[in-house]
């Protein structure tokens, strides 16, 4: 058989060279009628396998038959009804070349998002070390959300899993966004949604967060991240193309390194699924999104409490101070992912940044010394004098009260 590289010097030779077919055949070094029959072909030499048939063959007729009749049935089934006593992996090779001319056509859907429809929330926990304040280091979540429409990505990072923390990376989420979509679409995630007997209800943080909003929520199944698998192959984005290679100092470094990236890369690059970069899709997107209300939701932790006279209060795990001269007063604690502030009637007792380590005491000096003056000033007050005349119970009221006298 005439070989290809052959085939393709002898066609060369012809039109390219001009030469004769006997001078063609003696540099090839084939026959004459071999050139002829080279020169005639328009492809390439193949070597084509006659077909021997099947074992299968005689009973394809049968197969048909009860294909047309019942598209889905078994190829054990159809073993057992045409009697067939060979090989099983031959009829069901046959079966499964032969049932798509029997099934209806099944065309898959494209999920397709208009715009300002809906946004996709997630939290991803970052495989990177992140320094503490206190030299811990520790991978705090990052609260990822997802345009549907335009594909736009927003993210910060959260100190921790909690209700008023998830809502406050949200709503800086959706400030930077500038709008909020008509609907969230979320898991089960235990800060935000509770179920009983299967149904789930919104947690009260999260129903006045959504009602403020004015946004319509949308909660999946237990075990169903394939429903938002927009932000969950975002995640894996963050994680092959953001973290390679960065070392972040504090939090706040992260979150600054995550904006850049998200303002200059994520962004701007284009989009697979789009074929156009998220940003160009964004302007039209935002338009048919809901306005931020005028007065924001107010995500921050409230808390009250009587300072007792160790004046320290405790959110989370760590305690921080407050200033003792409201010892025994009612106080009021408000508590964002920046800070911590005490006030009591009004009056601002204890300001502190907000601590991201775990346990930890934090202390304003001046707390401390205004604790020494009051202390020296109780110490220096002279004791109350008992007065000299004390009544003295008459102790036969008891003895006739009871009999004994």
């Amino acid at each position: 058989m005439l070989s290809v590289e052959d085939w393709a010097e002898i066609r060369r030779l012809s039109k390219a060279e001009g030469l004769s077919i006997k001078e063609i055949a003696r540099q090839v070094g084939v026959a004459r009628n071999t050139v002829r029959m080279a020169l005639r072909s328009d492809e390439p030499p193949a070597y084509r396998r006659e077909k021997t048939g099947s074992i299968i063959d005689p009973v394809e007729p049968d197969i048909r038959r009860l294909l047309m009749q019942t598209p889905r049935m078994p190829a054990t089934v159809i073993a057992e009804r045409i009697g067939w006593t060979r090989s099983l992996t031959v009829l069901k090779d046959r079966v499964r070349e032969l049932r798509p001319l029997y099934l209806p056509p099944d065309p898959s859907g494209r999920t397709e998002y208009r715009p300002g429809e809906l946004a996709q929330w997630d939290l991803w926990f970052p495989p990177a070390p992140v320094p503490l304040e206190t030299g811990e280091v520790a991978s705090p979540p990052v609260i990822v959300g997802i345009c549907g429409y335009s594909r736009v990505m927003v993210a910060k990072m959260i100190p921790t899993r909690e209700a008023h923390d998830i809502l406050s990376g949200h709503l800086a989420c959706l400030q930077a966004l500038g709008a909020v979509p008509k609907k969230g679409v979320y898991d089960n995630e235990g800060a935000l949604v509770s179920r009983h007997g299967g149904r789930a209800t919104l947690t009260e943080p999260f129903q006045r967060f959504r009602g403020t909003l004015g946004m319509h929520v949308v909660v999946l199944r237990p075990a169903d991240p394939e429903s938002k698998g927009v932000v969950e192959r975002h995640n894996g984005y963050l994680e092959t193309s953001f973290l390679p290679g960065r070392r972040f100092s504090s939090p706040s470094d992260f979150n600054e390194q995550l904006d850049e990236w998200l303002t200059v890369r994520a962004n701007r690059r284009v989009h697979a699924t789009l074929r156009c970069r998220p940003i160009d899709r964004f302007e039209e997107d935002r338009a048919a999104m809901m306005a931020l209300p005028p007065v924001l939701p107010d995500t921050a932790l409230r808390l009250s409490t009587r300072l007792a006279r160790d004046h320290w209060v405790r959110v989370g795990t760590c305690d921080y101070s407050v200033h003792p001269s409201v010892v025994g007063r009612l106080v009021e604690i408000r508590a964002t992912p920046d800070e911590v502030v005490v006030t009591c009637s009004g009056e601002v007792v204890g300001r502190h940044r907000r601590s991201w380590a775990k346990h930890r005491t934090i202390t304003d000096p001046e707390h401390d010394r205004a604790r020494d003056r009051l202390r020296a000033a109780r110490a220096a007050v002279p004791p109350t004098p008992l007065s000299e005349e004390v009544e003295v119970r008459d102790l036969s009221v008891y003895d006739r009260a009871t009999g004994v006298a």
